[in-house]
C-alpha cells in the first residue's frame, strides 16, 4: 500500500511537472514537487495551478453573474465614486466599461473619447473600446473612423474584431458592399466560429439565403470541436445565429 502511495504521488508531481513547463513556470517549482511530492503537489495546486484552470475561471465567473443578478448597478456606481475621487485615466476607462455594460453607450462612448484626448491618444484597445461604444450608439460613421485608424496604425491588432466591428459598422452605415467585404474578409482570413456566425447573421438579414446557409454550416463544423467550456462562452452568438434563420 506504501508503494503505491509513493507512486502516486509521483505521478500527480509529474503532471504538475508538466504543467509547469508548459506554461512556462519558474523552474523551481520542479525542485518542490519532485523534493516535495506531496506536499509540493499540494502547494502548486492552489498556489499556481487552481488559479489558471477553468474551474477557478466558471466559479469566478458564476460569483460575478450572480453579483450582477443581485445588484447590477453596482459596479456603474463603484466605478463612477472612483473616477469622481480619482479623476484619472484608468478611472474613467473603467467607468466608460461600467457605462456601455449598463446600456449607456453614448456617455461611455464620450468617456473613452476624453482617454484619446492625452496620454493614451495613441492605446488601440481604447480606440476599439470607443468604436464599439460608438456601434452600441448606432452612430456608424464615429466607429468606422477609430476602426480605419487601428487599421492603418497597426493592421495585426486585433485583426479579426476590427474586420467584425468595420462590417458591423459598414452594415449600420447602410453601405452593404463594403459590409460584405469586412465580412468575406474575416470568414477566409480567420475561419473562425465568430467570424462565420457574424457572417451568417448578416447575410440571413440581407436576404441571401443560400450564403446564410453555407455560412451557418460552416459555423456548425466548427462547433464540432468545441468542449462544454467553449459552448458556454459562445451561447449568446450562438442563440443569434440560431434566431437569424428562424
Amino acid at each position: 500500500m506504501s508503494i503505491f502511495g509513493v507512486g502516486l504521488h509521483l505521478i500527480v508531481a509529474v503532471f504538475f511537472a508538466i504543467h509547469v513547463v508548459r506554461s512556462g513556470q519558474q523552474l523551481f517549482w520542479l525542485f518542490v514537487l519532485f523534493s516535495f511530492p506531496l506536499l509540493g503537489s499540494v502547494v502548486y495546486f492552489f498556489a499556481i495551478w487552481l488559479p489558471a484552470s477553468r474551474l477557478q475561471h466558471g466559479a469566478r465567473k458564476a460569483v460575478s453573474v450572480a453579483a450582477r443578478a443581485l445588484d447590477p448597478t453596482r459596479e456603474l456606481r463603484e466605478a463612477s465614486a472612483a473616477f469622481d475621487y480619482t479623476p484619472t485615466a484608468q478611472n474613467r476607462m473603467r467607468l466608460a466599461a461600467a457605462l456601455l455594460e449598463d446600456g449607456r453607450p453614448d456617455e461611455a462612448a464620450r468617456h473613452y473619447e476624453a482617454c484619446l484626448q492625452g496620454p493614451f491618444a495613441a492605446d488601440l484597445d481604447i480606440r476599439l473600446n470607443a468604436a464599439k461604444a460608438w456601434l452600441a450608439a448606432r452612430r456608424p460613421g464615429d466607429a468606422v473612423v477609430h476602426l480605419e485608424t487601428i487599421r492603418s496604425t497597426d493592421a495585426q491588432f486585433r485583426a479579426e474584431a476590427v474586420a467584425l466591428s468595420l462590417a458591423r459598422a459598414y452594415a449600420d452605415a447602410g453601405e452593404p458592399l463594403e459590409a460584405q467585404a469586412e465580412y468575406e474578409n474575416a470568414a477566409t482570413r480567420f475561419g473562425s466560429f465568430t467570424a462565420f456566425a457574424e457572417y451568417a447573421i448578416w447575410a440571413a438579414g440581407s436576404g441571401d439565403s443560400g450564403l446564410a446557409a453555407r455560412l451557418r454550416s460552416d459555423a456548425e463544423r466548427s462547433m464540432q470541436r468545441w468542449d462544454k467550456h467553449t459552448r458556454e462562452l459562445n451561447r449568446p452568438l450562438i442563440r443569434r445565429l440560431n434566431a437569424a434563420f428562424e
